[in-house]
């Protein structure tokens, strides 16, 4: 059965979220408390979670930034919080999805079906290819990791070490929103020279070799505010 945490200090949103998510056949998990939430989810599996951003012990955010390199599920934010610039937060942190308070439960059940689906998608669809060191392929484009080489429609494109390592990364990851200094900082390093400028020139960089047109990107996408993406 598809386990699901909940991590939400509002008794009553919780209830009603695990009561309609369990009749759709999942099970259900809730915590009241962030570093609780946390800290269970380190401890055990599950396949999905939904967060709110305002918790005690740790807010939701916190516990974004937390698992982003530990955990590969989807992550849905909820929060009666309305700013835009939450919004390009969280999803630049990671979460798949946000969800603003009020909401209708039947939604919520549908959004985590499809993210549900859609994950298990990309997971079988880039496991084989990225995980297990062969080439990844997708719509033209195609990435041989031990070989470190790119072709575009059988043409093959020279790309320098860091726009390679760029572009394998965002492959790696597809449809998760990155910020400039998020990539910085795993590709170059905290203690590299230079800023997450660097990302940008690197960015434009790769889409001029992979791009038919490098201003209207298909594979890397700009996400205003936020960061890049890899379009699957």
């Amino acid at each position: 059965m598809i386990k699901i945490l909940i991590i939400e200090d509002d008794s009553s949103i919780a209830e009603l979220q695990k009561d309609y998510l369990e009749v759709a056949g999942f099970e259900i998990k809730v915590c009241a408390d962030g570093s609780e939430g946390l800290r269970d989810l380190r401890e055990n599996h599950y396949d999905l979670l939904i967060v709110d951003i305002m918790l005690p012990g740790m807010d939701g955010f916190e516990i974004l930034r937390s698992i982003k390199d530990e955990k590969e599920i989807p992550v849905l934010l909820v929060s009666a919080r309305k700013e835009e610039i939450d919004k390009i937060k969280g999803l630049s942190l990671g979460a798949d999805d946000y969800v603003t308070k009020p909401f209708s439960p039947g939604e919520l059940v549908a959004r985590v079906n499809a993210h549900l689906d859609n994950y298990e998608r990309l997971k079988n669809r880039f496991s084989e290819s990225t995980k297990m060191n062969k080439s990844l392929t997708i719509r033209g484009l195609r990435i041989d990791k031990d070989a470190r080489r790119v072709y575009i429609h059988d043409q093959e494109v020279n790309l320098a070490q860091k726009e390679f390592d760029l572009l394998m990364y965002l492959a790696q990851n597809p449809n998760r929103v990155f910020g400039r200094e998020d990539l910085f900082e795993r590709l170059w390093g905290q203690d590299a020279m230079g800023d997450s400028a660097t990302v940008t020139v690197h960015i434009a960089r790769v889409r001029e070799k992979i791009e038919n047109d490098p201003s209207n990107p298909q594979y890397i996408e700009t996400v205003w505010g936020a960061g890049y993406r890899f379009r699957v």
